[in-house]
């Protein structure tokens, strides 16, 4: 087959060929009549290549992760995958996080897990100043030197600061940090001379909040300050795989729900079952129990003894107590 309205003519030394409109009308008809050349066999019978697979998933990390005093935590499930390395991914992109929950479960725990040796933490109270957080002068041979607080420490360093109960600091004394975790990400340490800190990448702020706990104020400025809120709550299912007695976690989460509605205002959390389960295994089961009963804020100590004795079918001592010499 050819085509017929082809010209050629040579140019510049090189041969130029044209096609006419009548030579485009001629292939539209050919491709109509199927008159076309097939293509080569080979080109037929070329094999396709395969699509390239996807690479292959990292394999899940399992198992406890060591936190710096050498106890074991173990991960939960947060966002779909483990909460220290969330954590990680939070820092790694500017989002700072507030950990809240009842006491014992957890909060300290994820983040020491989470950060490790690079982790500066400020235990916050009702006497928590600026000093702590900033840095203070401390007596010296030569009289008096200025001493980084944890704060300046972890900007400098790239690290990351903790505030555990930051909710109890007043609110007077967390503004001195309010300007390292927004756009600024600087600090003027009035107390050293005017000194200006400017936080190194890494620095990152995270905060523990017990709600329910008598002075814990949690105000919009502070609140505001952190994008990512994660409640904490206890595991069961981590306390019995750590052998804590099923009947006591059964209790624990009897109670745990009576505080969601309000009829008490406490219930035992992982702390304190870890607690029992130590107590039992050095003691015995009934001084484990009642000193769980003990632990209970008076007020709601009736209602806990009640739910124990239920799970344990015995009368339940309230505490741990002396009792005649010997």
């Amino acid at each position: 087959m050819e085509l017929d309205h082809v010209t050629g003519e040579v140019s510049g030394g090189k041969k130029v060929f044209h096609v006419t409109t009548a030579g485009l009308q001629q292939h539209q008809d050919n491709l109509a009549a199927g008159v076309l050349d097939a293509p080569p066999a080979a080109a037929r019978n070329r094999p396709v290549p395969a699509p390239r697979p996807a690479p292959a998933a990292a394999p899940a990390r399992s198992g406890p992760v060591l936190r710096p005093n050498g106890t074991p935590y173990h991960p939960r499930q947060l966002a779909g995958r483990r909460d220290v390395d969330v954590l990680q991914e939070l820092r790694g992109a500017g989002i700072a996080a507030l950990l809240y929950g009842p006491p014992g479960t957890g909060k300290t725990s994820v983040v020491e897990a989470a950060f490790g040796a690079e982790l500066h933490t400020v235990a916050g109270d009702g006497d928590t100043t600026v000093g702590d957080l900033i840095g203070d002068y401390v007596p010296d041979r030569a009289g008096y030197r200025f001493v980084p607080g944890p704060l300046p420490t972890a900007m400098q360093a790239g690290e990351v600061l903790f505030i555990d109960d930051a909710t109890l600091i007043s609110p007077r004394v967390l503004a001195v940090m309010y300007p390292a975790m927004d756009g600024r990400r600087q600090i003027v340490v009035k107390a050293d001379g005017g000194r200006t800190v400017t936080a190194a990448n890494g620095f990152y702020v995270i905060a523990g909040h017990n709600p329910g706990v008598h002075g814990a104020v949690l105000t919009e400025a502070l609140a505001s300050r952190f994008c990512a809120h994660i409640h904490v709550t206890t595991d069961y299912d981590l306390a019995r795989a750590l052998g804590v007695d099923s009947r006591t976690v059964r209790a624990a989460v009897e109670l745990n729900a009576k505080v969601q509605v309000g009829e008490i205002g406490w219930a035992p959390q992982l702390r304190e079952l870890l607690g029992f389960k130590k107590i039992a295994d050095t003691l015995d089961v009934d001084s484990a129990i009642a000193n769980l009963a003990g632990v209970a804020p008076v007020e709601d100590r009736d209602t806990v003894a009640e739910v124990l004795a239920k799970q344990f079918g015995r009368r339940i001592v309230t505490g741990l107590a002396l009792g005649k010499q010997l």
